[in-house]
Parts: C-alpha cells; sequence; structure tokens
C-alpha cells in the first residue's frame, strides 16, 4: 500500500502565549498549504483517505487539502504527541485502503519513515513523503520527499 506523510504547514507565532497545541496555521501557513493542495491536484495524487492529528495546524492543513482533492478527513488521535511504528500499525489495521494520507508532525513523522526505510529525512513544514510500505508496517520504500518549495513552481 502507498503511505503519504504531510506535515502540517508553517504555524509559528513569535507572540503566541496560549498552549503550543493550539497554535493554529499562520496566514503564510494556509497560502503554503493551498498551492501543495493545488501541486497535488496536478500530480493527480488522490488518497483513498486522510487521516489528521487533532491539533488545529495539522486538521486545517488536512481541510485545505481534503477540500481541494475532495476526500473526507478523519481525526485520529494517535497522530499527535507520541506518534510512532505501533500507533501507524494500529491505525492502518482498520482501513483496507490502497493509498493512505496522514496529516501530522515533525519529529515524528520522519523517525517512522526512519524505521519503515532504513533512511534518513526530515520533512520540512508543508512537506510530504510518499512511501510504499507493507500491509503490516515491518518495512517500505521512500518513493518521494517534496519540499513545499517544489509547489511554488506551479504558482
Amino acid at each position: 500500500m502507498k503511505l503519504c506523510f504531510l506535515r502540517h504547514g508553517e504555524a509559528d507565532w513569535p507572540n503566541w502565549t496560549k498552549p503550543d497545541d493550539e497554535r493554529p496555521l499562520t496566514q503564510r501557513g494556509r497560502k503554503e498549504m493551498k498551492r501543495v493542495a493545488k501541486f497535488l491536484e496536478l500530480l493527480k495524487f488522490v488518497p483513498d483517505g486522510i487521516l489528521t492529528s487533532p491539533l488545529p495546524r495539522a486538521s486545517q492543513t488536512a481541510e485545505i487539502v481534503g477540500k481541494r482533492l475532495g476526500i473526507e478527513l478523519q481525526t485520529e488521535p494517535a497522530l499527535a504527541h507520541g506518534f510512532n511504528i505501533e500507533r501507524l500499525r494500529r491505525l492502518l489495521a482498520k482501513r483496507n485502503a490502497e493509498c493512505v494520507m496522514i496529516v501530522g508532525h515533525e519529529p515524528e513523522f520522519s523517525e517512522v519513515i526512519g524505521e519503515l526505510t532504513g533512511g534518513k529525512i526530515k520533512i520540512s513544514k508543508a512537506g510530504m513523503a510518499l512511501l510504499e510500505i507493507n500491509r503490516n508496517c515491518t518495512s517500505g520504500t521512500l518513493l518521494w520527499l517534496f519540499p513545499p518549495k517544489f509547489s511554488k513552481a506551479i504558482s
């Protein structure tokens, strides 16, 4: 199966005084995610479903992409803090999909990708990685890794 990891867009608020878990996307982050969603549409990349972390910056990212691609979202608390390979296995065991997009956070995404592929990567904000993985999530191959600047080429 294919598994797309999408890191949330920019959510850096220099004077943020509320809890970190409540940070929304910035205006720049929203604009960037709209470009990324358009890029995915041009690639004709349409996953069977989108699972998102409940944190606002991730769920807002997923909403932008889901709206552009016409895909419903499902909030998955397992994609918030502490996401790991075991949580991924439990999430995917419930699904009979050929391609799933998950929206969440670093450094967990890169750590899970490393466990699956044996490689070392870092997903930038609004960046994506696509893997081909086996159903029991014991191994995978990195098919592509896109930083958000790839989407600027189509703007």
